[in-house]
């Protein structure tokens, strides 16, 4: 038995227009720059800086 593929996209649209909740990577293409680094501040705002791989 193989899972059934989930279309992430329509799972965002539907939260968004249900739920306000919007699920966003900052690294999404479709954003300009100013956006892309909103979202990133936002993220750290509410959520913290993500770890810095190079020292860990």
């Amino acid at each position: 038995m193989q899972p059934v593929p989930m279309n992430t996209e329509a799972v965002k649209r539907s939260g968004w227009l249900q739920q306000h909740i919007l699920v966003i990577s900052p690294e999404d293409e479709r954003l300009g720059v100013f956006e892309r680094e909103l979202v990133q501040a936002i993220g750290d705002r509410l959520y913290g800086h993500k770890p810095d791989k190079r020292h860990g």
